[in-house]
C-alpha cells in the first residue's frame, strides 16, 4: 500500500506572531533534496522527490525497470523546473517581466509584453476557469497576494494597510482585462499582476502524465505538495491517499485514486500567519481583498484530459465560496466529489464523495 497525505501542511513556528510560510525560492537549478529508488518484496517500486513549485514534489513509478523509472522521473522534474521559472510570481523570469510591463498601462494606452508560447494556452485556460469560477478564482489579483505578503523568500507577519487594499479591490483585476493577439499581451488596467500559483501545479500534473504516458510509463502517483494525479494502478490495486486533517497531523480520511484521477485540496493550514489570534491564510477573496475566513479546508477529485488543472483551480473558488456557495461553484466548476470543512470544523461532502471516504479514528 502507498499513502499520500494530500495536503502539504507547513506547521507553524513560533514568534511574535504565529506564522506558517511555504519559501517559494528556488535557485536556478532545480534544487534535488533527496532522489532514491526503492525496490522491496518484489515490487518495482521507485520514488524520487524533489523540491519544486516551492514545496515537496514526489513521483511513484510501479512496474518499470529502474532505468526507465530514473530517465522518464527525470525529464518530469526538468519541466517542472522549467515551469518553475517561467511563472513564478516575483522572481525574474517571463510572468515577472510581463507583470512590470503590464503595470505601466495608462488610459487608452494599454502596453503590449511578447509571451512565451508555452504560456499563450495556459493564459487562455486560466481566464476560461476564472470566468467559470465568477471571478472567485482570479490569477489577476497578484497584488492583493504581495500586498498580504505572500510573494516574498522572507516572511513578517503583519496586516496591510486596509486603505490600500480598498484600492486595489475598487480597481477590479481580472484576467478578462488581457487581450492575447499572436504572442503579444497587453492589458488596459494597471491593477492587474498575474499570479499562476493557483493553477501551476495542477498543470504541472497534468504535462507530467502527458509524458509518462508517452515514454510508456502506465503506472505512476504524481504529487506535487499534495495535488496529486494517478496513472494505473499499484499491483492491480488503486492508488490509496489520504486527506490531510486541516488541524492536527495526520489524515482526516481515505480513498482510492483510481486512473486519470486528480485529487487536489485548499487549506488555510498551507501558508498562513496569525495576529493576534487571528488566521490569514494565502487565499485572498478577491470581491474584499481580505483572506477568506469561513472555510478550513476543501478537497475536489477531478477527472479527464485535464484532471490535474481542474483539481488545483476548483477547490479554490469552493474555498473562497464558503459554506452558503461551495455546492452550487461546484456544480458550476463540474466537480462532482467535494468535501468541505467550514471554519468551526463542521464537514460536509457530496453524496458522491461520501462514498469513496473512509474515515480515520476520532476524525470527525
Amino acid at each position: 500500500m502507498n499513502d499520500v497525505v494530500v495536503g502539504w501542511a507547513k506547521r507553524s513556528v513560533p514568534n511574535i506572531d504565529r506564522c506558517c510560510w511555504a519559501r517559494c525560492a528556488l535557485p536556478n537549478l532545480l534544487l534535488l533534496l533527496a532522489a532514491f529508488f526503492l525496490s522491496g518484496c518484489g515490487e518495482k517500486l521507485h520514488k524520487q522527490q524533489s523540491y519544486v513549485f516551492g514545496t515537496l514534489v514526489e513521483i511513484t513509478v510501479y512496474g518499470e525497470d529502474a532505468a526507465k523509472a530514473k530517465r522518464v522521473t527525470d525529464q518530469v522534474l526538468k519541466d517542472f523546473d522549467a515551469m518553475h521559472q517561467t511563472l513564478h510570481a516575483w522572481q525574474p523570469g517571463a510572468l515577472e517581466r510581463i507583470n512590470g510591463i503590464l503595470a505601466l498601462a495608462q488610459p487608452g494606452k494599454p502596453p503590449t509584453a511578447p509571451l512565451p508560447p508555452e504560456l499563450i494556452p495556459i493564459l487562455q485556460d486560466a481566464s476560461r476557469l476564472s470566468a467559470l469560477s465568477e471571478g472567485l478564482f482570479n490569477p489577476a489579483i497578484g497584488n492583493l497576494v504581495r500586498l498580504w505578503g505572500f510573494h516574498s523568500d522572507t516572511f513578517e507577519p503583519r496586516l496591510p494597510d486596509p486603505q490600500e487594499i480598498e484600492r486595489l479591490v475598487k480597481a477590479q483585476p481580472g484576467m478578462a482585462d488581457l487581450r492575447i493577439d499572436g504572442l503579444m499581451l497587453s492589458g488596459a488596467n494597471p491593477a492587474v499582476r498575474l499570479d499562476l500559483g493557483g493553477y501551476a501545479k495542477g498543470y504541472a500534473l497534468d504535462l507530467a502524465a502527458a509524458t509518462m504516458k508517452r515514454q510508456g510509463v502506465d503506472n505512476a502517483l504524481i504529487n506535487i505538495g499534495g495535488n496529486i494525479l494517478a496513472l494505473g494502478q499499484k499491483g492491480g490495486q488503486p492508488w490509496k491517499v489520504g486527506i490531510q486533517h486541516p488541524r492536527r497531523a495526520g489524515a482526516l480520511a481515505t480513498l482510492e485514486l483510481h486512473d486519470g484521477e486528480a485529487i487536489g485540496t485548499s487549506g488555510d493550514y498551507q501558508r498562513f500567519f496569525e495576529v493576534d489570534g487571528q488566521r490569514y491564510c494565502h487565499l485572498i477573496d478577491p470581491r474584499t481583498g481580505w483572506p477568506a475566513k469561513q472555510t478550513q479546508a476543501v478537497t475536489v477529485i477531478a477527472r479527464g484530459a485535464h484532471a490535474g488543472t481542474l483539481s488545483d483551480v476548483a477547490s479554490k473558488p469552493l474555498f473562497i465560496g464558503g459554506p452558503s456557495e461551495w455546492r452550487r461553484l461546484a456544480g458550476k466548476m463540474g466537480i462532482v466529489e467535494a468535501l468541505f470543512i467550514a471554519a468551526d470544523g463542521n464537514i460536509e461532502t457530496t453524496p458522491e464523495m461520501a462514498k469513496r471516504l473512509i474515515w480515520e479514528t476520532g476524525s470527525k
